[in-house]
């Protein structure tokens, strides 16, 4: 059983983790959902291979223990929102880590509350500002079940609301100084070239 102080491993690393395009869809997977590091990606890997060999067990099995025991694992993945009420093990099997991460409190957090990155509803997460019911979750990779979904909210003292629809109104106001600054400059190398033209043409002449 283990001592619990030194709990099992529940990741395993790729088997070739210098590949150069492993690497880099791991890095743009990091992105995406704002994974602080590669061991929350392989956790999600790992859990993924764990639900797809349950999957692949099942169809190995009889038809009678096969009705007994599939309903259970159907019901425990549509009940956090990976698979719908009607999928099948087919529909289990061509799962991938992106719909695992998808099911992250962080992930929620960035679609329904409006945040502009994955990390900034992360620190949110982390400290306090979330709320699922009635209850804080500091947790961003707590997997939000499809009963929790309506209900994640920011805490009632949180201020990062505030701060949200302040960068929303000032969002375009920066947009319209950028522009004007933009036309601005164009006009002034439009301006500066002019002259070189005219003298030019002058020498031209002259010639």
């Amino acid at each position: 059983m283990g001592d619990p102080k030194y709990p099992r491993r529940n990741w395993r690393k790729p088997k070739r983790p210098l590949n150069y395009e492993l690497k880099m869809e791991e890095l743009k997977t990091l992105g995406t959902f704002g994974l602080r590091t590669k061991r929350e990606l392989w956790k999600a890997h790992t859990e993924l291979s764990r639900v797809r060999h349950q999957a692949r067990s099942l169809l190995a099995l009889g038809q009678e223990i096969r009705a007994e025991k599939e309903p259970i694992l159907m019901k425990s993945l549509a009940r956090i929102g990976l698979v719908s009420a009607d999928a099948t093990l087919d529909d289990v099997l061509n799962l991938n880590a992106e719909d695992l991460l998808s099911r992250r409190l962080q992930t929620i957090v960035t679609k329904k509350l409006g945040f502009k990155t994955p990390y900034q509803a992360r620190q949110a997460v982390i400290h306090g500002h979330i709320m699922i019911g009635e209850r804080k979750v500091d947790i961003p990779s707590y997997t939000v079940t499809v009963e929790e979904e309506n209900s994640v909210h920011f805490a009632p003292e949180s201020k990062i609301p505030e701060m949200l629809e302040k960068t929303k109104t000032e969002t375009p106001v920066e947009e319209a100084v950028e522009s004007t600054e933009e036309t601005a400059t164009e006009t002034t190398e439009t301006s500066a070239e002019k002259p070189k033209d005219d003298s030019s043409s002058t020498e031209e002449k002259n010639s």
